[in-house]
């Protein structure tokens, strides 16, 4: 194996080596052909050959009036750099936009992964730490403990579902919506408590629903001693975070571009294609056909590429991988959750699991601070 060369093996840009963190969100493949010569999978060529076909033909079209029934349709060349500068600045801003919606939900996602990392650590590790506990206590601790971790992978689903309008994560829920989806989602499989009722068709979110469940367990911990209050404060402010992430997600969904900006676009751009042909048909004859279909082929492919990025949470490929990355959170959390499960049947690697030391004190019970004052 050769040193690893811009993070892929033998140097080469398009082969990844599988990795199990990463096994659902990463590349497993090489691509078959350059992205030079693909125009399908993840290329905007279907959503833009309508328009890029009718200029063609209107550009052939006034080639042939011009030199074939002597309309003398040209018009002075000078005008093509005055109103590709406006055209420009406007796609500019159209992409610089569109991919700031893009970037920023990929940021609120990690927030709220690392949300439910954190918490799940925290849970895992700070909790059952009453030696006294035993028999039937310690198990439905444990057992409270664990409904939880699954209730927090349970949120990742819920916030990927809720911002795709995929409702019906319950089953019984007897509605139909634009997805169709109306009952249970197989990858709420074991997560959800048992006879949880969702009220999603009564406008309350999946994910928020989820939340409460979250802070009552953190509120029975701190009362249980599990944990003393700086820590249940630090568990309080991660869950805002995932909810707070949530909703700039949410934000992100449901605020599209003004109609007035895209209206106005879209009209600039169909405009300055019309004009290409009456600017070079003097000039360049029946050339002025394909450069004006390179021209707008170019200009509406920026467009497209803006249009895909407005709402980055869908299910094309060109959107957030959404659902591999929380694929591999699932399995992550999991495989924590089913080691501390069984290092937990031992009394002693249970104490090293949970981090405990000097006699059973768990490393997560902090000290009540003392306040020195001047006085003392």
């Amino acid at each position: 194996m050769h040193p690893h060369r811009n993070g892929f093996a033998n140097g080469k840009h398009h082969y990844r080596k599988p990795t199990i963190p990463f096994a659902q969100s990463s590349r497993h493949k090489r691509r078959r052909w350059p992205l030079v010569l693909r125009f399908i999978k993840g290329a905007i060529h279907g959503a833009i050959i309508l328009p890029v076909f009718l200029h063609a033909a209107f550009a052939a079209l006034i080639v042939f009036i011009d030199m074939h029934l002597d309309g003398h349709l040209g018009l002075p060349p000078t005008i093509i750099p005055s109103l590709s500068i406006v055209v420009g600045l406007m796609l500019v801003f159209r992409n610089q936009a569109s991919y700031s919606r893009f970037w920023e939900g990929r940021n609120h996602l990690t927030v709220v992964i690392t949300s439910v990392r954190n918490l799940s650590r925290m849970f895992l590790t700070c909790s059952q730490n009453d030696d006294k506990d035993e028999g039937a206590t310690r198990s439905a601790d444990r057992a409270d403990t664990e409904r939880a971790v699954k209730i927090l992978i349970a949120t990742l689903f819920a916030v990927k579902n809720h911002l795709r309008a995929e409702w019906g994560a319950f089953p019984g829920v007897g509605y139909q919506t634009v997805t169709g989806n109306g009952f249970l989602h197989p990858e709420y499989n074991d997560l959800l408590p048992s006879g949880l009722i969702g009220y999603d068709h009564k406008g309350l979110g999946i994910p928020l629903q989820l939340t409460f469940f979250i802070e009552q367990y953190i509120k029975r911990g701190y009362q249980k001693g599990w944990y003393h209050a700086p820590l249940a404060s630090q568990m309080t402010v991660q869950l805002n975070s995932l909810v707070d992430a949530y909703g700039k997600m949410e934000t992100i969904r449901l605020t599209p571009v003004p109609i007035a900006h895209l209206i106005h676009e879209k009209q600039v751009l169909a405009l300055f294609g019309m004009f290409l042909p009456f600017a070079m048909v003097t000039e360049m004859g029946w050339w002025a056909v394909p450069l004006t279909t390179f021209v707008v082929f170019t200009l509406y492919g920026i467009d497209g590429i803006a249009v895909r990025l407005e709402d980055p949470f869908g299910n094309d490929r060109n959107d957030i991988n959404m659902d591999g990355i929380v694929e591999d959170i699932r399995c992550e959390t999991l495989v924590l959750l089913d080691e501390w499960k069984r290092v937990g049947e031992k009394r002693d690697e249970a104490d090293w699991f949970l981090g405990r030391y000097d006699g059973g004190r768990p490393l997560c019970d902090v000290p009540t601070l003392r306040i020195v004052s001047f006085d003392d």
